[in-house]
């Protein structure tokens, strides 16, 4: 019934296994792959045909993870899985950067792939198995495809490289690097560190590349007796040829002129209207203009990047280290807790720091188990920041993966949660974009936060690097635009400290590039790196010595966990009374600790005060202030401290004898106590008679003991 193919081999210390022929078998391609208890259902699909007037290449992919394969039920109304969240898109970008590259120029026929987690180990990260079975998947499917390709997640414990650390290993890491590449070079790298040198993360890459090499010998392996008949690839007409010629000589030059304008909005504009001329050109001709237009996109490539290589002159008249003009500020918004406005030639980003309470934490429900983040970084690119109308509303991919980036290259530097107890929350408007807008994100964070008074070591910055690379060489670009980005063969992008780098993102266009490559762009970046936090330190050195006025003032205090309960009360009677009482937001964690979120310090002290009145124990021969709650024949009961009462005998309300309580004092009446002792149930007794009731001074001494009962008339 099943033409069952399985491939199997021992990976990192755990066993990799990839099954095809028994699932999902009218999709082109599928591959249900195994790692430890991992285990994630991949398929690829490709469109027979291509759409009419089609000038791109549509690559879907999903990633999505049933909360089955944890064993869990989803939460929210409709248990059952919705919209993906925003680890599954980072998955899903994840799979796609690495495999995007590898398909045919003029390949454009729509492909969609898929990964499905269908059980969850808590030990193996379903996107690395995942981006493996897409791989694989592609490479049975027939769909033209340059692969295989492969993956290995790298950490660093204890000062060593470990290959695919587990859940809990990685969480003692100073490094999270994910690398994914063919078996020629690296195409994708996504990592946070805690600032480590450009040596240590090439050195990691490196390892990365050379461990994953028996998984792609084993998708080949696999392929060999399992993979469909390759599509044929479609190939160039006369009449395309002929074209080509046509619009390169028509083009070349209009398309050269065009792009030495420097400014981006102008430069656009002449573009456009050379690409008009040469279509009218064309159509005077008698020429398939709708054939042409991807040429055109190539024209452009062309041009730019043999510019580039000739001159060593860029777009904008940079050559191809310096940075374009940084002026950075902060402060810019009054009622804002922290801001800075970041610009970068043509990039600007506005970002704004808010501090917030535990409350205010986001609760993240994963596969591995629901967990609490304090710092959250959300990055927005409205159209108008590059001229354009267009949708506004959710989040898209390209806003979770660019926020992500940034968070990733600021998270190494935060300080414990003990340290300062804020939950910090980063917005970063893209308000003008001409390239790495998230790198301008990474800057201006790092100044909205020291703005705000979070308590950062030192500053982070970002810049992003492209390569121009020809068979006749190549050239690394520092601080790329947007065009630069699209018609070259790199994206990557560095973050880090003056230290050390703490983020890398690098996606390849290409099929591969080589190491030595790498350590020039990294070094490159070092540089500019170097260079744009020498700009930022103008507006800001560190973060400020307090925070924001306008942000709420957050206390802590440690209680024993037995009066935990004492605090909070039946029901939450007691936490409650002390928020309406002082003003102050009041919580409290399981280990005792009380964090108290207040507007200012007069809350912030009210609530201190009710709560340590709380869980104080009384103290023999101190002397507190209290309040008559209750007034009886033989003395009065006396609030004293928080909840508790002690007892003033009639013979300790005053000084000589005393007729009737209601002669010294009646409830209601504030009143100064001493505690003199406990009686056999443990219940406080306290006086009034040795204080003194003006001052709260101590006046034992001046009278005395208590004068001894009179003899019973009945005993004489």
């Amino acid at each position: 019934m099943f033409d069952y193919f399985r491939k199997e081999i021992e990976w990192a210390g755990r066993p990799l296994i990839l099954e095809t022929g028994k699932v999902a078998r009218q999709a082109d391609g599928a591959v249900m792959i195994t790692y430890g208890d991992t285990v994630v259902l991949c398929t690829a699909v490709g469109a027979k045909s291509v759409k009419p007037g089609q000038d791109f290449f549509p690559l879907t992919v999903n990633y999505q993870e049933k909360a089955y394969a944890a064993g869990k039920i989803p939460g929210g109304f409709f248990k059952r899985e919705g919209r993906p969240s925003e680890a599954e898109v980072l998955n899903a970008r994840l799979i796609d950067r690495p495999i995007r590259p590898l398909f045919p120029e003029n390949f454009r026929n729509e492909v969609q792939i898929t990964a499905t987690v269908l059980s969850y180990d808590n030990e193996n990260d379903p996107a690395l198995v995942a981006l493996i079975g897409c791989s694989a998947a592609l490479t049975m499917s027939g769909i033209p495809f340059f692969g295989p390709v492969a993956c290995a997640r790298i950490g660093r414990i204890d000062g060593k490289l470990v290959v695919n650390p587990t859940h809990d290993e990685i969480k003692d890491s100073t490094l999270d690097l994910m690398v994914a590449g063919t078996s020629e070079g690296v195409l994708m790298v996504e990592s946070e560190a805690s600032e480590l040198s450009e040596e240590t993360m090439l050195e990691a890459v490196t390892l990365g590349h050379t461990s994953f090499q028996p998984v792609i010998d084993a998708i080949i392996a696999l392929a060999e007796h399992a993979a469909k008949a390759p599509w044929d690839l479609p190939s160039l007409t006369k009449e395309e040829i002929a074209l080509r010629k046509r619009v390169e000589k028509v083009g070349n030059k209009l398309m050269a002129d065009a792009y030495k304008e420097r400014q981006k909005q102008a430069r656009y504009k002449k573009v456009a209207e050379a690409k008009d001329r040469i279509n009218e050109i064309l159509t005077e001709e008698g020429l398939d203009v709708e054939l042409a237009k991807p040429m055109l996109k190539e024209l452009e490539a062309q041009v730019v990047r043999g510019s580039i290589l000739k001159t060593g002159i860029r777009i904008d008249g940079r050559d191809l280290k310096t940075v374009r003009p940084i002026l950075a500020e902060v402060g810019i918004l009054p009622r804002a807790h922290g801001s800075s406005l970041f610009t970068r030639g043509e990039t600007q980003a506005l970002v704004v720091a808010t501090l917030g309470t535990g409350q205010d934490e986001q609760i993240i429900d994963a596969l591995e188990g629901e967990y609490r983040s304090n710092f959250l970084l959300h990055y927005n690119f409205p159209p108008y920041s590059v001229g354009e109308c267009g949708r506004m509303g959710s989040p898209g991919r390209r806003e979770i993966g660019h926020g992500k980036l940034a968070w990733r290259a600021i998270h190494p530097l935060l300080p414990t949660k003990e340290a300062f107890p804020y939950t910090m929350r980063v917005v970063s408007e893209i308000t003008e974009s001409n390239g790495s807008s998230s790198m301008a994100t990474v800057c201006g964070s790092s100044l909205a936060l020291m703005d705000a008074g979070v308590p950062l070591p030192r500053p982070v910055a970002g810049i992003a690097m492209g390569l121009i690379k020809e068979d006749r060489g190549y050239a690394v670009l520092s601080d790329i635009l947007g065009d630069e980005d699209h018609l070259g063969d790199m994206d990557f992008k560095v973050a880090g400290t003056a230290d050390g780098v703490t983020a890398l993102q690098m996606d390849i266009k290409i099929t591969s590039i080589t190491p030595e490559i790498m350590k020039i762009a990294l070094e490159q970046a070092r540089e500019g790196r170097i260079h744009i936090l020498g700009e930022m330190s103008k507006a800001l050195t560190e973060g400020r010595s307090d925070v924001s006025g306008n942000a709420p003032k957050i206390t802590t205090i440690s209680v024993p966990k037995e009066k935990i309960r004492d605090v909070i009360g039946s029901g939450g009677k007691v936490i409650r009374e002390i928020v309406e009482y002082s003003g102050a937001k009041v919580d409290i964690g399981d280990d005792g600790t009380v964090t108290i979120a207040a507007s200012n310090e007069e809350q912030a002290q009210k609530a201190i005060s009710r709560i340590e009145g709380i869980v104080a124990e009384p103290e023999i021969g101190r002397i507190y202030d209290g309040k008559v709650v209750k007034a009886a024949d033989f003395g009065a009961f006396v609030n004293f401290l928080g909840p508790r009462d002690g007892l003033v005998h009639i013979s300790e309300l005053a000084e000589g004898r005393v007729a009737k309580t209601s002669d010294v004092v009646k409830q209601g009446d504030a009143v100064k106590v001493k505690v003199i002792g406990f009686d056999d149930r443990g219940k406080v007794k306290l006086s009034m008679r040795v204080v003194d009731q003006a001052t709260g001074a101590d006046i034992t001494e001046s009278v005395g003991a208590k004068p001894g009962r009179p003899p019973r008339r009945d005993a004489e």
